[in-house]
């Protein structure tokens, strides 16, 4: 019995079966799923030693089974590659450098598949800072908002004395349109 389970998320076929061939034969289980639901499924069913996910998938897309994988502790400690062709996706909805997973461009060889799975399994051991209490987070926007009644009021009379001016230089500008106006009836009669 293979000791080492990873899971493949991918809606190709030909991915699924290409990552398969690609490892070593050992002791390796290849789980596969082709969309983000059946993923996330096997993700909460089985113990894993690495997910390979597919960051644009049916059903349930790679984004959603990443921000679900992050928001359960027991699954962000599971090593995890991404993968993508357009690179460019991934890094819209998460900024590089990527410190807790590892991405994958495809199409990829061996010895990339090989790396990134090594990399995914080093990053996946770096101590993560959990997310702040709810308690600190409530202290903090109490103090930010403070500071932002100071800072508003003091911007919103400088906003008020520029939204006078504007309305002088408006006026002034209308009471030039109309003398323009009326020196152009004039000429025109």
């Amino acid at each position: 019995m293979a000791s080492n389970k990873i899971l493949v998320i991918d809606d190709t076929t030909v991915v699924r079966v290409k990552v398969r061939e690609m490892l070593p034969p050992g002791n390796f289980q290849v789980l596969e799923a082709k969309d983000g639901l059946e993923g996330l499924s096997l993700i909460r069913q089985e113990k894993l030693s690495l997910i390979m996910l597919d960051f644009l998938l049916p059903k349930m897309s790679g984004w959603e089974v990443f921000q679900q994988i992050q928001s359960q502790p027991d699954l962000r400690k599971i090593p995890l590659v991404v993968m993508s062709g357009r690179k460019e996706e991934v890094t819209e909805k998460i900024p590089e450098p990527f410190e807790y997973f590892e991405f994958l461009g495809k199409p990829f060889d061996q010895k990339q598949l090989i790396g990134a799975i090594k990399l995914a399994m080093t990053k996946a051991k770096q101590p993560r800072q959990e997310p702040p209490t709810v308690a600190a987070v409530a202290t903090k926007k109490e103090a930010a908002t403070s500071d932002a009644g100071e800072v508003s009021s003091r911007e919103i009379q400088a906003l008020n004395e520029k939204m006078s001016k504007m309305q002088m230089e408006i006026d002034g500008l209308k009471k030039q349109l109309a003398q323009v106006v009326t020196f152009i009836k004039q000429k025109i009669k």
